[in-house]
């Protein structure tokens, strides 16, 4: 009796340790963003490197209330997913927008051949999933991204260095690997999203006087024949050795404030239906420059996982007690 009362308690005690395990596993960031914090010195040059963060794409703009209200804690949002996540917005050329970045309304565009209805903001679409709309989707954003990223196994690797060279930030992609996704059917795109940009005066501003993740360049590197298909919001954008596995950079101006510069393994444009949005994205990884909004995220979860440990302890011993 003994000895099945301490087998019991041994597998008890094992589940619990594989619970813990796994809790783990799954809060561990998915990839290896970096973020250097603007109000520090740019000790370049840098190397990200990852695959596996997931796009979450907002359509904002600046006369909208709500979007206003909300805008201030995307980016502690973001800071506290880790490298899970990167969140870029689109601000629509209206005719009433502040901004209207034409790089902007292009993927805007791209976004309307898979969701032709997405127009209402806040809208936020993660991975080309669902739509959600409104300050109250966040829940059901949240699940897309959990959904993600159960669904993402074998994400392409990506990697790119960034550098000041004389009056300019470059950025250049390293051996690309599409670990077979989209093969002749994809490309690798550059996204510049600036942070802090002031509202001009004399639109309609219901929030603060700037806004984050302002989406103000794209730079499109099609893999199947190795050319330029859209730039626009780079200082410039080249395509070296006829490869843009190897060879594709863009220009930043070395101005730029705060800014966030993403690359992504997609499909082209020509290949997105409303039919299909399983997998239109196949990897992202982010650098960013900016303010850090959310500092000892991981001493955070440190701080729940010793609270689940003390838990299961405390669990254990109780139910010895009244055993």
């Amino acid at each position: 009796m003994a000895k099945d009362f301490l087998t019991q308690r041994a597998l008890s005690f094992s589940h619990y340790l594989i619970t813990i395990l796994v809790f783990v596993i799954l809060s561990i960031p998915s990839s290896s963003a970096m973020v250097i914090d603007a109000s520090k010195n740019w000790d370049g040059p840098y190397e990200a490197i990852g695959g596996r963060t997931l796009l979450v794409e907002e359509l904002s703009a600046t006369w909208c209330q709500s979007c206003s209200e909300i805008d201030p804690y995307l980016m502690e949002v973001a800071d506290s997913h880790g490298s899970r996540i990167s969140i870029i917005t689109y601000h629509p050329s209206d005719d009433v927008d502040a901004f209207q970045p034409e790089a902007s309304q292009y993927r805007i565009d791209r976004l309307k051949i898979t969701h032709p209805e997405i127009g209402s903001t806040p809208s936020f679409v993660v991975d080309g999933g669902e739509i959600r709309v409104g300050p109250e989707s966040w829940p059901d954003v949240q699940k897309d991204i959990l959904t993600k990223e159960v669904n993402n196994p074998r994400p392409s690797k990506l990697k790119f260095n960034i550098q000041k060279v004389n009056d300019t930030i470059e950025a250049s992609v390293s051996n690309f690997q599409n670990q077979g996704n989209g093969n002749n059917i994809s490309q690798l795109t550059f996204i510049l999203a600036q942070h802090s940009v002031t509202v001009p005066e004399g639109f309609d501003n219901p929030g603060q006087e700037t806004r984050d993740r302002v989406v103000t360049g794209i730079a499109e590197c099609n893999l199947q024949n190795n050319t330029i298909q859209y730039s626009n919001g780079f200082e410039d954008v080249k395509v070296l050795d006829n490869s843009c596995k190897s060879g594709f950079s863009v220009t930043l101006d070395k101005n730029l404030s705060e800014f966030s510069l993403l690359l992504i393994h997609e499909r082209v444009m020509e290949n997105l239906s409303v039919q299909d949005t399983s997998q239109n994205t196949y990897g992202v990884i982010e650098f960013s420059y900016r303010d850090v909004e959310v500092e000892g995220s991981w001493n955070n979860l440190i701080v729940i996982l010793v609270g689940f440990t003390i838990i299961g302890f405390l669990w254990l011993s109780y139910e010895k007690i009244n055993k």
